[in-house]
């Protein structure tokens, strides 16, 4: 097997140590194995630095365990060339492994070039991708919180969400806060009147059969008063999160508009899907490839003549509900029918949800078009799409004419079927 590099080196990595080796090729002979041990202090790292560099190994390959790998990187990342391994390339067999075989096993296989590196992007933008994940989870969680104060709500025998559109709005809230602000359980018809706004006020008699009645004990109304303020102080932090956000994109607010003019994409999203592909599209080779680092990609999974399971892996826990959210907006656009015609056609064939995806793919397959070449988003089929129906027609008759005299060129059919 050809040998990829002469030097290099494996690292197993955990929280308080590492266990490196040096492979060493020269031709004709066997490589030499030269192996140490580090604490994953930064002293320590910057003294595996220097071994490195003074055996002039410029190459080296850990595995992704973690976020143990992440301050050993932070540190050689400038002067060494490191390859981040998705554990399931370079995992050893059960039975007879330990550090030191496991880090030799890894350098014996980047040796070779059988370990295919990960996306890892530059510092800045591994630093916005922490806020955009950070929000993430903080509206994940507010989310959460809301579903508790609105179950809360059912228990206390108030149908107020079968009334409103929105528990959380300013009628709604008032009410509640009402509610939870009287001593007992009475109802003061013309207050809470005087708090419902513009057309919730045509609903009254509902608002107040939804709310007669109600049962909720002093212990109930402040747990209800601790949930509101959770929600209220994640809301604030998202807040926070946002003006700090808007200070990290500030170099890529020119692809951020890019991105913006795809139907379905917003600010937001456009923030949150730079933050984890970058801007810089020559780390991956082709659209496809990225589109299965993103887990939107249909897996091969052949043996024996008999397909298996091909469905989409669990790669790109952040990116592919960002893009799923875009495909559902992109779908319900008005600015544009392209999407929305296109996933009716697969959905007919295929289903909702393998509909959605395959929109997800379309978006960012166009992204990292749009990212490569620095244009607006513009599908080359999109004329088809708003073309007038009787330009249509007339592209439907060109096309069958030319069919027609590429199959009689060909001799499939007689020439007296063109005049029929």
């Amino acid at each position: 097997m050809k040998v990829v590099y002469q030097t290099c080196c494996g690292v197993d990595v955990h929280k308080s140590f590492l266990v490196a080796t040096i492979i060493k090729t020269t031709s004709g002979v066997q490589p030499s194995y030269h192996k140490k041990r580090f604490s994953t202090f930064n002293n320590s790292i910057l003294e595996f630095k220097q071994w490195l560099l003074d055996n002039q190994c410029f190459d080296l390959c850990m595995e992704s365990t973690g976020k143990y790998w992440v301050p050993v990187f932070n540190l050689l990342e400038d002067d060494i060339n490191v390859t981040i391994a998705n554990p399931k390339w370079v995992k050893a067999v059960k039975g007879n492994k330990d550090d030191t075989k496991d880090s030799k096993w890894i350098g014996d296989l980047f040796r070779l070039g059988f370990v295919p590196g990960s996306y890892i992007p530059f510092r800045d933008i591994r630093i916005l991708r922490e806020f955009t994940r950070y929000r993430y989870k903080l509206v994940s969680c507010r989310s959460s919180e809301k579903n508790r104060y609105q179950n809360a709500l059912t228990v206390c025998n108030i149908a107020l969400d079968s009334v409103v559109s929105d528990v959380f709005g300013k009628s709604a809230t008032s009410v509640l806060d009402y509610l939870i602000e009287q001593s007992d359980n009475s109802i003061n018809h013309e207050e809470i009147s005087s708090r419902l706004l513009l057309s919730l006020k045509k609903k009254s008699d509902s608002v107040f059969e939804s709310i007669e009645g109600y049962q909720m004990t002093d212990s109930q109304k402040d747990r209800m008063r601790l949930v509101r303020a959770h929600i209220d102080y994640i809301t604030s932090t998202v807040i926070d999160i946002d003006t700090k956000l808007d200070e990290l994109v500030a170099p890529y607010e020119n692809a951020i508009q890019l991105l913006s003019t795809i139907p379905g994409i917003k600010r937001n999203s456009a923030i949150t899907i730079i933050s984890e592909i970058g801007t810089d599209m020559t780390q991956f080779s082709s659209s496809k490839r990225i589109c299965a680092w993103a887990g939107l990609t249909p897996g091969s999974n052949d043996s024996a003549g008999k397909k298996k399971s091909v469905r989409i892996t669990r790669a790109g826990v952040y990116l592919k509900p960002a893009l799923v959210q875009c495909a559902h907006a992109a779908v319900k656009s008005d600015k544009s029918p392209y999407y929305k015609q296109k996933y009716e056609r697969i959905m007919k064939r295929r289903g909702k949800k393998r509909a959605i995806i395959a929109i997800a793919r379309m978006i960012l397959t166009a992204i990292y078009q749009m990212l490569k070449t620095g244009e607006v988003w513009n599908p080359t089929d999109l004329y088809k799409i708003n073309m007038p129906e009787p330009l249509k027609e007339k592209q439907k008759a060109k096309a069958i004419k030319q069919a027609l005299k590429l199959l009689i060129g060909e001799g499939i059919i007689p020439e007296s079927l063109e005049a029929s």
